[in-house]
């Protein structure tokens, strides 16, 4: 028997080159998570993430779960949650921690994930917020972005809106909203992507889109036809990183 652990964290992901680990560089969340499991364990720990978030995308509520030895169940999660914010560096936080049913994957059973891209249109970025920012600097027609996002819902094959253009598997999702939020006297725009699951680089892909349409360069009415192409090169830029912020994940009751 081992002990099966769940845990859900933040972290500003502007100094990391992504969640997954790989072998040309130790700065990942994920290896940064391992390094300090191992290290309380006193053997290798796998940490698996509800998704890889790309280098500088930041979360407010990931998922990961992992196995420690059967031992670390009578400390408890408690304990881990502890251990993890003591050595953890400072733009990483763990939030919960409890024991996970045995058969609990943090990728494979996410039911529905909710995304924020935060765009600056005024002058300058808010000194305290701008590393959770896009500086687009630009004013933006948010009715003309809402109507293009009420396009992009639904279930369609998002394939032009994937940044991997040798994708096999299935690129279909089903996108439950997109929000354009714009408060009055604020030059921030907050984009929400509620979706059963994204693409690799999709919610940048869909928020650059949905830039271009604010800022007058393409029809909001040309998103059916972005969808139809089935081509990357239909769809707008890629927005930075910067803006972007996996919120939560949902999972259904076992």
């Amino acid at each position: 028997m081992s002990y099966h652990c769940k845990i859900i964290l933040q972290y500003e992901g502007t100094r990391y080159d992504g969640w997954q680990k790989q072998g040309n560089t130790s700065n990942t969340i994920q290896g940064k998570l391992e390094q300090v499991l191992e290290r309380m364990a006193g053997e290798p720990v796998e940490v698996r993430g509800s998704g890889r978030t790309d280098a500088g995308v930041h979360a407010a509520g990931q998922v990961a779960d992992f196995w420690l030895p059967e031992l670390w169940r009578e400390k408890g999660a408690g304990f881990v949650k502890d251990y993890l914010n003591r050595y953890l560096p400072e733009d990483m936080a763990v939030l919960e921690a409890s024991e996970a049913p045995e058969r609990f994957h943090s990728r494979l059973q996410a039911a529905r994930k909710l995304y924020l891209y935060r765009i600056e249109t005024g002058s300058r970025r808010d000194v305290f917020s701008r590393r959770l920012q896009y500086g687009l600097g630009r004013p933006l027609d948010t009715e003309a972005m809402a109507m293009a996002a009420e396009l992009l819902t639904g279930t369609h094959d998002f394939k032009s809106f994937c940044g991997n253009k040798r994708m096999k598997k299935s690129t279909v999702r089903t996108v439950y909203r997109i929000s354009v939020r714009q408060e009055p006297d604020s030059s921030l725009v907050t984009l929400e992507f509620e979706g059963n699951g994204f693409l690799q680089n999709m919610v940048r892909i869909m928020a650059g889109t949905l830039m271009e349409t604010g800022l007058g360069t393409r029809d909001w009415r040309s998103m059916p036809d972005i969808l139809a192409a089935g081509d990357r090169q239909a769809a707008g830029f890629m927005a930075p990183a910067e803006g972007l912020c996996l919120e939560w994940v949902l999972y259904d009751e076992p």
